[in-house]
C-alpha cells in the first residue's frame, strides 16, 4: 500500500507540472479560457490588475474551503495537494519566467500544446484517483443540489467561462476557447483509456505446464489466476485453462514465459481499458 501511494503521489506531481506547464506558457499568453480555474484566472488577469496567476492562487484555496465547508471531506486530501501544488507553481513560474506575451506567433500550435499537456496532465491526475480542484468542486456542489451529474455540470461550467472569453478578449479568442474546450475532454478520456489498458490472457495448457505457469503469474507478475479445467474437442486430451489480467507492460514477459514452458499453449489476448479490483483500479 505504501508503495502504491508513493507511485500515485509522484504520477499527481508529473500531472500537475504537466498541467502548470500547458497553462502558465501556452494557455494564459494567448487568453485561452477553456475551462477550470485557469481560464476563470486568465479572464479576471485581463481586466484587474491582478495576474492569472495570483487569481488561480486565490480561487484554488477559495473553492478548497467552499469544497470542505458544502461538500466535508469528500474534497480529499489529494485534490488538495494537486489543487496547492498547481497553485504554487503557476505562482513560482511568474515569478521565476515573467511572459508578457505568446512564445510564438502561432496560436494553433500554441493551442495543440496547451491542450495536449494539460489533457496529459488531468488524465495522470485522474488515474491516480485525485482531481486537480477547481471547478471540479462546483461541479461536484452543483450535482449535490441539483439532478445534474458531474460530467454535465463540469461542462456548463466550464463552457460558460469559455463563452466568456468572446466577450473579455475577441471573437478568435473566444473560438479557440471553445474549440479547446472540446478538444481537451476527448484528450482526456482518450489518455486515460491508455493508461489502463490491461491485457486479458486465456491460456490454454496441459496439467504438465499449468503449475509453472500459474507460479510465474503469482509470483513474477504479482497477479491471480484462475483455473478451468476442459477437454480438447479435437484430440479429446484433459486441458488447463487460465485467466489472468496483467498490465500492459506485462504481457510480453508473460506471453514469452508461456513459449517457453509450452510452445503448443494455446494463448488469447484481448485488450480491456477497465479492471477492477486487487492489483488494478478501484482497489487498495
Amino acid at each position: 500500500m505504501k508503495q502504491h501511494r508513493i507511485r500515485d503521489y509522484l504520477m499527481m506531481t508529473a500531472g500537475t507540472v504537466l498541467m502548470t506547464v500547458g497553462v502558465y506558457f501556452f494557455k494564459i499568453p494567448n487568453g485561452f479560457s477553456t475551462g477550470g480555474v485557469s481560464g476563470i484566472g486568465t479572464l479576471l488577469g485581463k481586466i484587474t490588475p491582478y495576474s492569472p496567476a495570483t487569481w488561480i492562487s486565490v480561487l484554488n484555496v477559495a473553492l478548497l474551503i467552499l469544497g470542505f465547508a458544502v461538500l466535508g471531506r469528500s474534497t480529499g486530501v489529494r485534490t488538495v495537494y494537486c489543487s496547492l501544488l498547481f497553485s504554487g507553481l503557476t505562482q513560482a513560474l511568474e515569478w521565476l519566467v515573467p511572459l508578457d506575451s505568446p512564445l510564438t506567433d502561432q496560436p494553433f500550435l500554441e493551442l495543440a500544446y496547451a491542450m495536449i499537456l494539460t489533457a496529459f496532465g488531468s488524465a495522470l491526475i485522474f488515474h491516480s484517483q485525485a482531481s486537480s480542484g477547481g471547478t471540479d468542486i462546483v461541479a461536484l456542489i452543483l450535482k449535490k443540489y441539483t439532478s445534474l451529474n458531474v460530467g454535465t455540470a463540469l461542462l456548463c461550467v466550464d463552457f460558460l467561462i469559455a463563452v466568456c472569453a468572446f466577450f473579455v478578449f475577441d471573437v478568435k479568442t473566444g473560438l479557440f476557447s471553445l474549440a479547446g474546450l472540446f478538444a481537451k475532454a476527448f484528450l482526456v478520456d482518450s489518455v486515460i483509456e491508455n493508461l489502463n489498458v490491461c491485457k486479458y490472457f486465456v491460456v490454454v495448457t496441459t496439467r504438465t505446464y499449468a503449475d509453472e505457469i500459474s507460479s510465474f503469474i503469482l509470483t513474477s507478475l504479482g497477479h491471480g489466476a484462475t483455473v478451468e479445467y476442459g477437454q480438447g474437442a479435437f484430440t479429446h486430451e484433459d486441458k488447463v485453462i487460465l485467466h489472468t489480467v496483467c498490465r500492459r507492460s506485462e504481457a510480453p514477459s508473460l506471453q514469452r514465459r508461456i513459449k517457453e514452458l509450452d510452445p503448443s499453449a494455446f494463448i488469447i489476448i484481448t485488450t480491456s481499458s477497465e479492471i477492477i479490483g486487487r492489483g488494478f483500479r478501484g482497489s487498495l
